[in-house]
This record gives C-alpha cells, structure tokens and sequence, in this order.
C-alpha cells in the first residue's frame, strides 16, 4: 500500500506526525475486537512488536537512536487510529545467540519484529522467523536477508549500496578505473556483501583490491591502513563499525595517506567528529545509505532531542527508526483492512506491498521479492557541522552497476 506521508510535528505530542487514513474493521475468520481476527501479540486494543537491538555491543550508539525512533514513532501513531502498538525491546549486544535466546523469550507475545539489528543475528533468526511466519524489519542489509520470508530490508543491500558509492565517487572523479582499493570488513554477512559489492565493481572497472577481513571485536586498524599504504591504495573502502572507522582515520592521518574513505551506512557515527580525526573525516569520508539525514528532515532532529534532551548526537539512525516504523504501520494497517491481524494475515499483507514511500526518510522501494535487493537506490552523505553531524551530498540515486548486482 504506498502512501504519501506529510511530516510535521505536533505539540501535543511532539513527535512526527504521517497523515494516515481510517482502517475499516472487516469481518475475519476468527476471534479477535471488533471483527479484526487476532491471534498472537494482540491484546485488546494493543499490539505488541519485538525489537532485538544492540545497546551495549559495537553498534551501540547506533541501536539506541534506532530504537529511541521506534518508541517515538509509535506513542504518536495507532494502527487503523485504534490499536496502540508497545515494543518489547531486548539488547543483544550484537552476538547471535543471545539474540537467538531472547527472540526465544519474546516470541509468543509478540505479532511482529520491528526491529533486529545485524546481519548475523538476522541470518542467525532465518530459520526461526520463517517457521513462526513473522513480518521483520532488519537494521540491516545483508544480500542473505532477501532470503528470509517476511523479512523486509529496508533498502538496497550492501553489495548494492557500496556500488553506488563507488559510482559517485568515480562520477566526481575521485576514483579512476584500474585504481587500487583496499576494503576492510567484518567477517560474515555484513562485511562479506559489501566486499561483494567491490569484486562486482573491480571487475567492471578494472580495479586492484587488497582485502582485510577483520573481527567485529578488533578495534586497531593501524595494521591494516599500514598495508594498504605500502599497496599505493587510491582508496579505502570499509564495512566495518564506527569505532573502526575512527582507527582508520587516525592511522591513514598519521600515515599521510591522502585518498577517500568510501563506507557502508554503518560506519559512521555523530560522535567520530569529536575526536582527533574529526576534521580529517570531514575531508576525505563519503557514505553510501538506505536513509537521508537531518539536513532533509529537521522536524524529526527537533522531536527527536525535544523527547530525549540528552541525546548530543544522534545518528542518521533516528530517520531509520522512524521510516521502518512507517513501514511497520503500512503492513500492519493493510492487514487490518483486511479485517485480519494474525501473524498470516500481516505476512499476507508485507508480501502485498508493491512498492513503499515514506517520504524520504528511506529510499523507495520496490516491494519485498525475495531473493533480490528491495531497492537499488542510495543516497550519498558526508560529515559534516550540522544537526546529527552528516549531511546529503547526493539525493537518492540508481549507480551505473546496482541493477545488475541486483538481479534486476
């Protein structure tokens, strides 16, 4: 169901408000209020949605600003203006089996999964998620994810979106064909599709890569920039964390080598720009992302602080806390046209979704196929002095390589 949204914030409840039309409660098959079949995460007039998110691992800073979003989103919006959702919020720390655990715990109240953040942990759930027919919206973006039944990534995937990077920073002439790169990344389903992305990209232009495969837990990169350094790299490439991402910059600072830093949407964090090598990442980091930044949307930045005075720097994850909640809404509103909130009859309505608008916050969408990047669209930002410390420097766009790297 796509829908126009119009962005405002309300003082009632300062928070983003989306203009939603009245659902119509249609007779279902089962029990449920209102003629609306039900049947697990539905009390009343409330529904409950699991978040399995990461507050105190490597995308910490990340995860809170997320599910901070999330929580915002929904005190503001009801489905079909009259179920109110709740988040049962669970911290994984970013390791798999906890977050196989606590999915464990949860997942007899819950309907659906607004949030799992890491391709590990998404990959680790793939089983679990397909048998229990439950609609999950992923932070994040592993190629493997397209494979998993009701899960909906929310953009392109990683191999996609470091492809448009690539693209525009040949485009800016930043980067020439036969260049040499080097990619650090994080072994397994995040890092992997996103080296995925640049042996697609070497070969259609021609490019050397030199490969670095390190742990989510490895923290020094100086090594790693060292070798690339002796390699004569024209630039670095990274699916890593921020914490990663600030070891990069201060080795290749240290080291005067002088090339672009291009990321996927995780590498980067508010924060970076208060340490040492703030400025030096202001000069050299470009970042490829499903999302847009405040500069896009300054009325979420101010809801967003006005509810959580103590968050200094939030991230770009606030606008995709917002839009998966959006998405979450359009599921779950199309299931209770239907007259049917059961887990089949929202997995019936996410399979429906043709194409997803939410104005700008992410990227369209083509609907959820499996097997096949929702989206070959990214947008371009950079750091920058402005509210949640990165702004747009290329709309949403389609690079010269996505269609093809996605199956399209």
């Amino acid at each position: 169901m796509k829908r126009s949204a119009l962005l405002r914030v309300t003082a009632a409840v300062t928070a983003l408000v989306l203009g939603a039309a009245a659902c119509s409660s249609k007779a279902g098959n089962g029990s449920g209020d209102g003629g609306v079949s039900t049947d697990v995460g539905v009390s009343g007039n409330t529904i409950t949605l699991g978040v399995l998110t990461d507050l105190t691992g490597v995308f910490a800073a990340l995860g809170k600003d997320i599910t901070n979003a999330n929580s915002l989103y929904w005190k503001s919006h009801k489905v079909c203006d009259k179920y109110a959702v709740k988040l049962d919020v669970q911290d994984t720390g970013y390791v798999p089996q906890q977050g196989v655990q606590l999915y464990s715990s949860i997942k007899s109240d819950v309907l659906a999964m607004q949030q799992t953040i890491g391709s590990p942990i998404n990959a680790a759930l793939a089983k679990d998620y397909e048998n229990d027919k439950i609609v999950n919206f992923p932070s994040a973006w592993g190629e493997s994810l397209t494979d998993i039944p009701g899960t909906g990534v929310p953009g392109a995937t990683y191999d996609v979106e470091i492809s448009n990077g690539y693209d525009y920073l040949f485009k800016k002439g930043l980067l020439k064909p036969g260049a040499t790169v080097g990619h650090i990344y994080f072994e397994g389903e995040y890092g992997e599709t996103g080296l995925a992305g640049t042996k697609f990209v070497a070969q259609k232009k021609g490019l050397k890569v030199v490969e670095a495969q390190i742990k989510a837990t490895d923290q020094d990169m100086s090594a790693q920039v060292s070798q690339f350094k002796a390699r004569g790299v024209d630039a670095i490439v990274l699916t890593v964390a921020p914490g990663q991402t600030a070891s990069v910059a201060a080795a290749a600072q240290a080291l005067g080598l002088d090339v672009p830093i291009l990321g996927s949407n995780p590498v980067f964090a508010p924060a970076l720009l208060q340490g040492p090598s703030g400025a030096w990442l202001k000069a050299h980091l470009y970042v490829a992302a499903p999302v847009s930044t405040f500069d896009k949307h300054p009325d979420v930045y101010d809801a967003y602080t006005k509810t959580y005075p103590d968050a200094k720097n939030p991230s770009a994850g606030v606008i995709l806390g917002y839009g998966i909640s959006e998405i979450m809404r359009q599921v779950l509103d199309a299931a209770c046209q239907k007259g049917d909130l059961t887990r089949q009859g929202v997995l019936d309505a996410f399979n429906a979704l043709k194409s997803v608008d939410t104005d700008g916050l992410i990227v369209p969408i083509d609907g959820f196929t499996l097997h096949r990047s929702p989206s070959t669209q990214s947008y371009i930002f950079r750091p920058a002095d402005v509210k949640g410390g990165a702004e747009v420097v290329q709309d949403a766009f389609e690079g010269e390589f996505a269609k093809e790297l996605a199956g399209q």
